[in-house]
């Protein structure tokens, strides 16, 4: 396979003020540097074929020459593999080609991921497997394709809503190969190219990037220091005209809020105002450190004819359990069906009948929750001594932290980060045009052993980060002699 490839205009974008005041450091160092972090931060992918020499040299206004200078640098440095003919591809110091497998750690000490909000499978799942494959022979003399979803776990899910104060019929119910699936599938039915898609801001980052393989275009509204500015909404429907809003009030990814009872139903009075549908996402809703959520936000819209919601069994039970769900009107489920069928015709019946299993026996998650409270605690503690001149407030629920650093550099520090063995999530993953440069999502889902070893490292980039600056590493006298040189 050729590896995908990034126009010049488009990387040009990305890439936005990148010389800053430019005062003291050659330009192509700072272009180097602006591409590292691009790289780091995940907004350029690994294996993502850069433009050429001369055709970004144009479309940045700068000289060859430097661009040259530029990409060596990032060669030099391992962030690029170029091969005569096949031109520059982006890459991770170490030789691997995934950053999850890239071994950066020391010697014996190898890479903390720390950019996973997920948890290991709950007691029961063993179990609830053991009981799928004793209910597997009773669908295997069927063909197996069920683009619905099994009959028994829809049941289980519209029961599921009803117990959370949400009376559902199964015909409401879509079951799909998770909820990034069923993501996908609603973007497919309800938009076209160049659509606009309203998303609070900051957001799911993964939502963000289906938005935008999807052809269309995220309109951020800006949530406030509490709570959703629902004016800011009223305002982006009427102005923006989005084909839907994707939000997620159930313990919000990646600031752990919870949007309370009021302001869901006045959320859904403004949905219908404005004709705009409202696309739910509840994948996190059993994620409460403390409260519980209130009745999903379709309780409000029983019939599902303006909100659309996004559920699934990964935040709930275990990653590995690639189940997700879509409950909306039985008119758009069954548009949901039809279009499903071109797509990726149906979801596996085993998963589907353990999930039926655990939903069944009411596998509630008290204790993954007090065990949750218990990590979120400890990295509040351990973030407190180790960098206090941080903000870590305490979410209402979610996996993770949603950390304030006093400048805004995180993506600089995900790149020191990486250099010591750790790869931590910086703001910009979860926003639009590089924002929320002085956040950092932190998930509180490691062992504490691994939280304690993880700030550790996080504290000594930080202060590396801190030094270099301070310091002023690059002096204006090597910059020229570089200059020079090249």
């Amino acid at each position: 396979m050729f590896p995908a490839s990034l126009k010049a205009g488009s990387l040009s974008r990305l890439l936005g003020h990148w010389r800053g005041d430019g005062k003291s450091e050659a330009a192509y160092r700072l272009l180097a540097r602006a591409l590292q972090l691009l790289i780091m931060d995940g907004r350029v992918g690994l294996g993502v074929r850069l433009p050429g020499e001369r055709e970004l040299a144009q479309a940045l206004g700068v000289s060859r020459t430097t661009l040259t200078a530029a990409y060596g640098q990032l060669r030099e440095n391992g962030y690029l593999l170029s091969r005569r003919g096949s031109g520059s591809v982006t890459h991770l110091p170490g030789g691997r080609d995934s950053a999850v497998e890239a071994d950066d750690g020391k010697e014996g000490d190898p890479l903390i991921d720390w950019t996973a909000a997920a948890l290991p499978a709950p007691a029961g799942l063993w179990e609830a497997y053991e009981e799928a494959l004793r209910r597997l022979p009773a669908w295997l003399s069927g063909i197996g394709y069920e683009a619905m979803g099994l009959t028994c776990l829809r049941e289980a899910i519209a029961r599921d809503y009803a117990r959370r104060g949400c009376p559902t019929r199964p015909e409401q119910i879509i079951v799909t190969s998770g909820a990034q699936n069923g993501l996908t599938l609603v973007l497919r039915a309800l938009t076209g190219p160049g659509d606009r898609v309203a998303v609070d801001h900051p957001t799911y980052h993964n939502a963000l990037g289906a938005i935008v393989r999807n052809s269309c275009q995220p309109v951020p509204i800006s949530l406030p220091e509490a709570g959703w500015d629902l004016d800011a909404m009223d305002a982006a429907f009427r102005q923006a005209g989005p084909r839907f809003a994707y939000l997620l009030p159930d313990f919000h990814n990646p600031t752990g809020r919870l949007m309370d009872e009021p302001t869901r139903r006045e959320l859904v009075t403004l949905a219908a105002r404005t004709r705009t549908p409202l696309l739910i996402d509840e994948t996190m809703v059993e994620t409460g450190l403390a409260a519980t959520a209130p009745a999903p936000v379709a309780a409000h819209d029983p019939d599902g004819h303006m909100i659309i919601s996004l559920g699934s069994a990964s935040k709930r039970y275990w990653g590995g359990l690639r189940i997700g769900w879509i409950r909306a009107s039985e008119q758009r489920i069954a548009e949901f069906g039809r279009l499903r069928a071109i797509l990726d015709m149906a979801t596996p019946v085993l998963e589907q009948l353990a999930v039926t299993v655990m939903l069944e026996r009411d596998r509630r998650t008290d204790e993954r929750r007090a065990l949750m409270r218990a990590r979120c605690d400890r990295l509040i503690a351990l973030l407190a001594d180790a960098l206090p001149h941080w903000r870590a407030p305490v979410p209402e629920g979610g996996l993770a932290l949603w950390a304030e650093l006093p400048r805004p550099d995180a993506s600089a520090l995900a790149a020191m980060a990486q250099s010591l063995g750790l790869r931590i999530a910086p703001g910009p993953r979860f926003a639009i045009d590089g924002a929320f440069e002085r956040f950092v999502r932190l998930p509180f889902t490691l062992s504490e052993p691994d939280l304690q070893r993880a700030v550790e490292r996080l504290a000594q980039a930080d202060r590396s980060l801190h030094r270099r600056a301070a310091h002023g590493l690059d002096s204006p006298v090597w910059t020229v002699e570089a200059d020079r040189v090249i």
